[in-house]
């Protein structure tokens, strides 16, 4: 009698059971059989370190200009700091090497929307390598409600499917790393438990060491499964607004002038924009550990953006969001188009909102959305957003909500 060579069922109790030479096998097997391989190619990952092609700081950055208007200078700072750490990672290892090169963290300073988290994103996109977003106003120290240091690690694992070689070579992005400052300088008996003791607990991550992650993540208890992972190779990528560093900015400028000199030197500070000048006494002075600010060696400052930025944002980059809404509506063999005036509209309303170039989607989502809703059900096949079609339709939405966005 016919029955599968591997579970042993006759053939009247399977769906469908296939001949080989010398066998058979059913269509339970097969699907199990499936979801082995499945899974043991789905360990491997996407991504493949053994091919990563690493371009030159100038290429880096030119890679960078297609998706990020402006930031000359963060951009520089970061293209360099990405091209020493895979450089690092791409050589040989060999004991006799009596030079040994540290990985260059980076600590990115910018007002909420001026683009410290696409330039993160932008940067892994390119290398294809691992890459996760962490908030760190979730953390807090171990035993506490809140995220323990290693869920860090479980995301970035997570997204390398559990491919522990590539998330070893990945890219962390750790937002909001300001919310994690010191409260204050005077000691107290409560504990500083999502403050001082997350960053402690950050500083073994940031200069590496071998890190025992839960792969679910979560609490960690004695019975789990851990998965050891080496972060001495995973690049940490911190953003923060600091809101008020400039007033510390300002202050270190003034308190070191003194004379005539000092005073001319004063004229040439540009006050509109005090980020320029920061330094790491700035960040201790906000509340970062002297330890963290170390292992943070590459600071830079993200510029605030100006109407010509905000109005380049719309329409030139590769996922400029003009361009995405054109493509949403040509799907519908609809075609989009805006005036020049809708659009210096939409980004004079960004800069009064404040909301940087994160406010620009908002907008702009406000403004579209009657249309999106009413246009792919009619024969309509062209479209044009004037200006007053756009301060209509933002009239009519709820702008405190869109402030308040």
């Amino acid at each position: 009698m016919d029955r599968c060579s591997f579970c042993g069922r006759e053939k009247k109790d399977t769906n469908l059971l296939i001949a080989g030479i010398s066998g058979h096998i059913c269509d339970r097997c097969i699907e199990q059989a499936y979801s082995i391989v499945q899974e043991e190619l789905g360990k491997k990952g996407d991504f493949d370190v053994s091919q990563l092609r690493l371009l030159k700081p100038r290429e880096i950055k030119e890679f960078l200009d297609e998706y990020v208007i402006g930031q000359d200078e963060a951009k520089k700072y970061i293209s360099v700091a990405v091209y020493n750490h895979y450089k690092r990672l791409l050589q040989p290892s060999r004991e006799t090497d009596e030079v040994e090169i540290e990985k260059s963290n980076i600590v990115l300073v910018g007002e909420t929307g001026t683009g410290k988290t696409l330039l993160a994103r932008t940067i892994a996109k390119m290398l294809h390598v691992p890459f996760t977003i962490v908030d760190a106003t979730v953390l807090t120290e171990a035993g506490y409600v809140g995220e323990d240091i290693e869920s860090i690690l479980t995301r970035l694992l997570q997204v390398a499917d559990y491919n522990v070689e590539a998330a070893e070579k990945g890219i962390v992005f750790i937002d909001e790393i300001d919310k994690i400052a010191r409260k204050g300088d005077n000691p107290s008996i409560t504990r500083d438990v999502s403050g001082e003791g997350v960053q402690q607990g950050l500083l073994k991550l940031l200069e590496g060491a071998i890190v025992n992650v839960p792969p679910q993540g979560g609490r960690k208890h004695p019975d789990q499964k851990m998965i050891p992972v080496d972060t001495k190779n995973i690049l940490f990528i911190c953003g923060g607004a600091f809101d008020g560093i400039d007033k510390k900015i300002a202050n270190r400028l003034n308190t070191k002038t003194m004379g005539y000199r000092a005073s001319k030197a004063q004229d040439k500070i540009d006050r509109e924009n005090l980020l320029q000048y920061i330094a790491p006494m700035d960040l201790k002075a906000f509340g970062l550990i002297p330890e963290i600010i170390g292992r943070l060696p590459i600071l830079t400052y993200m510029n605030p953006l100006e109407e010509e930025a905000l109005r380049r944002i719309l329409t030139e980059p590769k996922n400029a969001i003009v361009k995405q809404y054109q493509k949403l509506f040509k799907i519908d063999g609809i075609e989009l188009e805006w005036e020049e005036k809708a659009l210096n509209y939409v980004v004079e309303k960004a800069i009064e909102f404040k909301l940087g170039a994160r406010g620009l989607r908002s907008i702009c989502e406000a403004i579209m959305m009657d249309a999106m809703f009413e246009m792919p059900s009619t024969d309509t096949k062209e479209i044009m957003i004037s200006e007053e079609y756009a301060r209509q339709r933002l009239e009519k939405t709820n702008l405190k909500r869109l402030k308040a966005a």
